[in-house]
């Protein structure tokens, strides 16, 4: 199944977290974007984010091995939970699988903070312009209703390092 992967650092090496997924998943990768930071979420004492989406796709995996695929590389980068939105060495967060909703507590699809998150819609447009979030619409469309801060405290750092 294809998947939107939504991906964020700010603890240690940040840039090699991220690249660590993009590692991890191999020839699952179908696209990444540029790499951006932002300015944290929900708890805004911590550092900087820096921020990914990659898209993903292998006829193998459902939603559930995605999102365990998405763990077993948060443990990799030694993710602590003990805040929610707190700092993390790497943030794996499963945006959407093809058109699968869920309301599972421990898989929610899509991934209900995306409508609200410039930082996942502007790496996500990037890299497809033509992007739908299931349930909501264009991905255009929902980045167009954002704040125009909340859109330009997502800076564009670098591409993403191959």
């Amino acid at each position: 199944m294809r998947a939107v992967l939504s991906l964020g650092s700010n603890l240690g090496d940040r840039l090699a977290h991220l690249r660590s997924v993009v590692d991890g998943l191999g020839p699952a990768v179908v696209a990444v974007s540029s790499v951006y930071e932002t300015e944290p979420w929900g708890v805004e004492d911590q550092p900087d984010f820096l921020n990914a989406v990659c898209i993903v796709d292998d006829p193998a995996r459902d939603e559930w091995a995605w999102l365990r695929a998405g763990q077993s590389l948060e443990r990799d980068a030694h993710r602590v939970r003990e805040l929610r939105w707190g700092p993390r060495t790497l943030d794996v967060d499963i945006v959407t699988v093809d058109d699968v909703r869920s309301d599972d507590p421990e898989l929610l699809l899509p991934h209900p903070g995306t409508p609200e998150r410039a930082s996942v819609l502007i790496p996500w447009l990037e890299i497809d312009p033509n992007a739908i979030l299931p349930g909501h619409g264009p991905v255009r469309d929902l980045l167009a209703t954002r704040p125009e801060s909340d859109r330009k405290s997502v800076r564009l750092l670098q591409p993403f390092p191959r």
